[in-house]
């Protein structure tokens, strides 16, 4: 017996196989199945893991809930038919993400928000253990079973360039990160931030020649997507000028990058569709500044900057606006800021896995930092205390104890789950969202793209070394 029909039999009467696949023949039945298809998802064993990630994304559009592009909103903001009263959190969900996501959905259905993205990086894709079809089908089985509908945003974060690798061979590079583009869009990520900025180079004598690597791969690479982008989909394509913990990005920067990339993008590929955001510095840094006693330090965040590009990027170039990264671990009192800076997205990550280990019982923890002792030393800075070198490293055992926390005991996901549903909750209220669900309806129009078995059955992608790459 092939794996999905097995999978259609253990879960019966929730689902039918079909000639192509399978669909949903009782909706309460299947909603009740995906708890169980979601740990399939993420912990199965051999083609069963590919089937349960299919059959959860063929159940969920056969519910009405599908993967889509957030562009025509971005462009129609850039247009100024939106206005900037609102910024689109983009979530990294690295640990039990069903589990997150079911959050996430509770409370956007509680104020009524639409725009709200799903995200994973090519360096959290790596140490999460997590490939883009297991993180889409957690997203995807958690809609399932909050009965949303309408479009889902799932983005590609960080689909970044290895600066080490990129002087190795270039083009070796880069075919990886289209390897890992096509991986995406096949799972129905239809947002990717193309991220080339580890390419920028300080040393040429002006910015326009410090950029034009990575604007130029920047535009190879929109390309390429474009190229394998489903009929009737425009996958939302971002672009990044300075490497997030670098120097604050500036507006020379920004023309500099914007002109180059529409001039080569209209060489390589005339009348393509080109970037719907922006991603820039403004003195933040990933994962925070941890101080030697664990905590964290007060960053100032560069608003000006952050207004005065997102004006520059709507106003001269018709896109979104600026996208801000590394935010999660600053004070919440910030994020109405966002707003009123005009951010169009701010990327959220570090303080979510904050909390799953404040709960994480102190068996498990203690096991957690001795795997880092033993297998992540090398990344301990000169003069780290413990809690600066656990803080930094920790995300590194998500993906090896994945199984473990999985099982973690039901009160402590329930805890865990109550801090971050009440979180959502406070962020996306202090980000405009509530009542902007109407806006996503007016202008996004998902389309329906069957997945094809053999995609999530057929061979495995490597895992790579992504230990240098941004989150």
């Amino acid at each position: 017996m092939d794996p999905l029909t097995a999978l259609v039999e253990r879960f019966a009467p929730a689902f039918e196989r079909t000639t192509t696949g399978a669909r949903v023949a009782d909706a309460h039945a299947a909603r009740g199945a995906m708890p169980a298809l979601a740990e399939l998802a993420a912990l199965g064993q051999g083609t069963t893991k590919g089937a349960a990630q299919f059959l959860i994304r063929a159940a969920a559009q056969d519910l009405g809930i599908v993967p889509a592009s957030i562009h025509d909103l971005y462009l129609a903001r850039g247009r100024g038919e939106v206005a900037p009263t609102f910024t689109v959190p983009a979530i990294n969900l690295r640990a039990l993400p069903f589990l997150a996501a079911r959050a996430v959905f509770r409370v956007m259905h509680e104020i009524e928000a639409g725009p709200v993205i799903f995200e994973i990086a090519r360096s959290e894709i790596g140490y999460t253990d997590q490939r883009p079809a297991e993180y889409a089908a957690q997203v995807l089985a958690a809609a399932v079973v909050e009965e949303h509908t309408g479009p889902v945003f799932i983005q590609g974060d960080h689909f970044q360039l290895s600066a080490k690798r990129y002087r190795q061979d270039p083009e070796a590079e880069v075919q990886a990160v289209k390897d890992l583009i096509a991986e995406a869009l096949r799972a129905g990520f239809f947002n990717i931030d193309i991220d080339a900025s580890t390419l920028v180079d300080l040393s040429q004598p002006t910015v326009a020649e410090q950029q034009r690597v990575n604007y130029t791969r920047t535009a190879e690479l929109t390309v390429y997507v474009r190229g394998l982008e489903p009929a009737g989909v425009t996958v939302s394509t971002g672009g990044e000028i300075g490497e997030v913990g670098g120097h604050n990005s500036t507006e020379e920067e920004l023309r500099a990058f914007m002109d180059g990339y529409n001039a080569t993008l209209a060489a390589l590929a005339p009348n393509t569709p080109g970037l719907s955001k922006i991603s820039i510095q403004t003195g933040t840094s990933h994962g925070g500044v941890v101080l030697p006693d664990g905590t964290l330090a007060q960053v100032k965040v560069d608003f000006d900057t952050l207004r005065r590009l997102s004006r520059v990027a709507r106003e001269e170039y018709g896109l979104a606006g600026a996208v801000q990264h590394g935010a999660s671990t600053l004070p919440e009192e910030a994020f109405g800021k966002f707003v009123e800076y005009e951010a169009c997205e701010v990327h959220l990550a570090t303080n979510f896995m904050n909390i799953l280990y404040r709960h994480m019982p102190a068996d498990l923890k203690a096991e957690i930092y001795a795997y880092l002792d033993e297998h992540h030393q090398h990344e301990r800075k000169p003069g780290w205390t413990d809690e600066q070198f656990y803080y930094k490293t920790r995300k590194r055992a998500l993906g090896p104890f994945k199984a473990a926390i999985w099982g973690l005991p039901a009160e402590v996901k329930a805890r865990v789950y109550a801090d971050w549903e009440e979180q959502f909750r406070r962020l996306f209220r202090l980000l405009g969202l509530p009542h902007t669900r109407g806006l996503v309806e007016a202008h996004i129009r998902p389309v329906v793209v069957a997945p094809r078995l053999t995609d999530y059955i057929g061979a495995a992608a490597a895992a790579e070394d992504t230990s240098d790459l941004a989150d």
